[in-house]
């Protein structure tokens, strides 16, 4: 399956990119499953997309939770919890 990735704010700048297109191997269908393969990259990824990191996700530009099924050619992006005041 191939999507685009998108990394947003404290994300793209601990990962040192914005955006890229990956291939996923067949076992890859979530979004959680989606950041548990990046991390396994290693480095930066590993520490930026870590598990105990609370990360927001939007599939196709609508916000959901992990578990959520990918689809080919998809845009997921990645975004660090916001406040405000």
């Amino acid at each position: 399956m191939k999507l685009q990735l998108r990394f947003f704010a404290s994300l793209r700048e601990g990962l040192g990119l914005s955006e890229e297109w990956v291939n996923l191997p067949a076992d890859v269908k979530t979004i959680a499953q989606l950041r548990h393969h990046l991390t396994q990259r290693g480095g930066a990824w590993a520490e930026v997309l870590a598990s105990d990191k609370v990360i927001r996700c939007a599939l196709n530009q609508r916000m959901v939770k992990e578990s959520i099924a990918l689809e080919e050619g998809a845009e997921v992006a990645f975004f660090p919890p916001v406040t405000g005041g």
